[in-house]
């Protein structure tokens, strides 16, 4: 599951930590096999131009073509550099949100008014989870799959009780 508690379980101690990032299916070592098998693909057609005009008339349509899956492959990647932390301990709740623009999010409340809410429907997201307390209500894992998110609410709801 791509979230890990600092201790388990959770509620063995009044403070701890839970970790939250999104899924990486293509890691950076796959992402660099995944080019160079795309480059060896695109090039295999070439060898049956190589040596005519043709060749240089496909080429800048083949290397625009990697470039494109580079790119766009980097973009999502880019993107999914997000990480939420949410630190408990004896009194406060802390929620700390690190987005891929090196940007950071902030939220604290007092833990023991702290409730964790499951929104099956109507949230941008199924199963949508918020943390409520003090001055506003929070998103928490909303790039995590449904059946994470359900996982993560029960544990949530354990850790927050202890």
């Amino acid at each position: 599951m791509p979230y890990e508690w600092s201790s388990q379980p959770p509620h063995a101690s009044p403070d701890w930590e839970l970790s939250l990032w999104p899924y990486r299916s293509l890691l950076r070592k796959d992402f660099v096999i995944f080019i160079g098998a795309t480059i060896a693909l695109i090039a295999l057609p070439l060898i049956a131009v190589l040596g005519s005009p043709v060749l240089w008339g496909l080429l800048p349509f083949f290397g625009l073509a990697l470039w494109g899956i580079w790119f766009a492959l980097n973009v999502s990647y880019k993107r999914g550099e997000v990480l939420e932390e949410l630190k408990v301990t004896e009194d406060t709740a802390r929620l700390t949100r690190h987005n891929p623009d090196k940007t950071m999010q902030r939220w604290e409340a007092n833990r023991f008014w702290v409730t964790v809410h499951l929104h099956p429907e109507g949230g941008p997201v199924p199963n949508y989870i918020t943390l409520r307390g003090g001055p506003r209500e929070v998103e928490l894992g909303r790039f995590l799959d449904e059946a994470e998110r359900l996982a993560l609410y029960d544990d949530l709801k354990r850790a927050l009780r202890a």
